[in-house]
């Protein structure tokens, strides 16, 4: 059994798609999965399953709240070891920019280079972004509400889902799979 970490998009945001996180950790255990923790009340799960039983996972999910909330909600998996990864290739942090000030894309799906080429890199004036992946890496200087480097533009630009974390939910969804970036 490996460790994971879900990231579902868009619930629990100011009163919208409204989603118990006991009743989304029972959905997780009831689909077979371990040890299955959540953290914030944003969508972030933590759980251990196997490698066939995590691939199953984002749509089996997904499906689940579709019945029993009638929401739809794009889910997302890592591994423990791909979050480790992850974290140690953020170019903005390498480069010294402050923490406080970075975002994380996780993508469902790898881009198209040709979705990722056709990226504005101007679009939001002093923002900047690096897509590496699977992952999206966002520095916003002037804060993640005024960016317009948004889950739309992205989604629609390189035919996937995407879903953000602040750079310090990412550490703790880090330290939450018992890894470390060193």
């Amino acid at each position: 059994m490996d460790v994971h970490v879900a990231l579902l998009r868009g619930i629990n945001l100011g009163g919208k798609n409204r989603l118990p996180m006991k009743d989304l950790t029972a959905m997780f255990t009831e689909a077979g999965c371990g040890s299955v923790t959540t953290y914030i009340q944003s969508g972030n799960v933590i759980f251990e399953a196997s490698p066939a039983l995590a691939r199953g996972i984002p749509s089996l999910i997904a499906k689940r709240i579709a019945e029993r909330f009638g929401l739809r909600v794009p889910v997302m998996t890592r591994t423990g070891d791909e979050l480790r990864k992850i974290v140690r290739g953020n170019p903005f942090l390498k480069a010294g920019a402050d923490a406080d000030k970075l975002h994380l894309a996780f993508l469902a799906d790898v881009p198209a280079a040709a979705g990722v080429k056709a990226l504005d890199p101007k679009r939001s004036p002093s923002d900047e972004f690096a897509v590496r992946g699977r992952e999206i890496y966002l520095h916003c200087p002037n804060g993640f509400a005024r960016t317009k480097l948004t889950n739309a533009y992205f989604d629609s630009k390189l035919g996937t889902t995407s879903t953000v974390r602040n750079w310090r939910t990412v550490g703790k969804l880090l330290e939450l799979t018992a890894g470390s970036p060193a």
